[in-house]
């Protein structure tokens, strides 16, 4: 195998990875946890494990919309866009290693929120649930919640990765500005 092919192909062991994770620890939930109860808590009441399902996005952004245009929105356009990052990955190759590793992260990630949106018509199982300090006396109508919305596998592999490509682009064009710089002295 060409060595720049491998080397395109090693990252998606991550999103398989993430793939499996996401939906081993859902199956568990949803077979041990009965919707809308609290399994376990940690820590007081920092960190609960608790099982509740989500037919829209982040902050539950679309719930309300009606299911034909969910499925397009959060199906049909998830698809599209899955499709496009991996035809981009294949054909660009000046991302770095840790680049490629977090796009994997994220594409694992999406798909597998996706599985659960072809698959439960409940909608997408999240179950991670952190207390939010701090921030609940706040004027800001979003941070007066004393909870982060609860959240999956799937969502943590795509905000770490996701945060993780940021750095690396910051990074990466930083050198590129001064090596332009060096070069021109």
């Amino acid at each position: 195998m060409e060595k720049n092919l491998k080397s395109k192909l090693l990252p998606f062991i991550l999103s398989i990875l993430v793939i499996i994770a996401d939906q081993v620890t859902k199956a568990l939930v949803v077979k041990y946890i009965p919707i809308m109860t609290i399994g376990a808590s940690f820590f007081g009441d920092f960190f609960r494990i608790i099982h509740v399902a989500n037919t829209g996005v982040a902050f539950s952004f679309g719930a309300s919309w009606s299911e034909t245009l969910r499925h397009i929105m959060f199906l049909l356009v998830p698809v599209v866009v899955i499709i496009l990052v991996i035809v981009v990955y294949f054909r660009n190759n000046d991302f770095t290693a840790v680049q490629r590793w977090a796009v994997a992260g994220i594409i694992g990630g999406g798909i597998g929120n996706l599985i659960d949106r072809f698959f439960r018509s409940e909608g997408v199982v999240d179950f991670l649930d952190v207390k939010w300090f701090g921030i609940t006396d706040s004027k800001l109508s979003l941070l007066r919640m004393t909870r982060w919305p609860t959240f999956n596998v799937a969502d943590s592999a795509v905000v770490v990765c996701g945060i993780m490509l940021i750095i690396s682009f910051i990074i990466t064009f930083s050198k590129s500005d001064k090596d332009k710089e060096n070069n021109q002295k």
